[in-house]
């Protein structure tokens, strides 16, 4: 179904289609999962969207994310410091009895969490590998393989991912972290819908940057 096609969501109502999967996730108010999408011990925050066919286990998504579809975010490692990284390692009571998994190495997996910032746009097949912190206002370029940080307001892309270019000057993108609009009510983001419609940043921050925090 196409996006003209489907219908909307309402204010302040997350949709999640039938055929994704949750496992102890925290999904945020007005968010959207589309189909195949599969999240484990991860938070989604609010206005966020996963597109068809992602899979996001241990992370931390802020406000306002778009996350088009095969996406991968906390892929889990395997032991590559042991004799073997197979499962039988980690999950040896799937091949024999009276023996259990091994807590530790889950315990360390899930404390190696990807951290997403607010409004990030993530592309269409993109991979963030565990323990990565992505900044606000991020863009991460369909097809790349995130292995490190990615610096707030900063385009990366590529295999493995490397800075492309600012989207805005560094003193933008800090008023921009320091306005933090994504946390002003919906009603409020709204009623200034033509200042975000315009491209004129500079002005934008001038306007709001006194108001930092007023709104929140």
């Amino acid at each position: 179904m196409n996006d003209i096609a489907r219908p909307r969501p309402k204010i302040a109502e997350t949709v999640i289609d039938p055929a994704v999967k949750l496992r102890e996730a925290r999904i945020g108010k007005c968010c959207e999962l589309l189909g195949d999408t599969y999240v484990e011990y991860s938070e989604l925050g609010d206005f966020s969207y996963l597109g068809h066919g992602c899979s996001v286990a241990d992370a931390s998504i802020g406000k306002f994310c778009a996350i088009a579809a095969q996406v991968r975010i906390g892929a889990p490692n395997h032991p590559v410091e042991r004799p073997s990284m197979h499962r039988f390692t980690y999950c040896p009571e799937y091949y024999s009895e009276g023996v259990e998994r091994d807590h530790a190495f889950f315990a360390k997996r899930r404390a190696d969490r990807v951290v997403i910032g607010n409004d990030v746009w993530i592309g269409h097949g993109v991979l963030v590998l565990p323990g990565v912190a992505v900044g606000d206002g991020a863009v991460l370029a369909g097809g790349a393989v995130v292995t490190k940080d990615v610096a707030p307001y900063s385009i990366v892309g590529g295999v493995p991912a490397r800075h492309i270019r600012e989207r805005f000057p560094r003193s933008i993108a800090e008023q921009l972290r320091q306005i933090a609009w994504w946390d002003w009510p919906i009603e409020t983001i709204m009623s200034r819908l033509p200042d975000f419609q315009s491209s004129d940043i500079e002005a934008f921050c001038a306007r709001w940057a006194q108001r930092a925090g007023a709104d929140a």
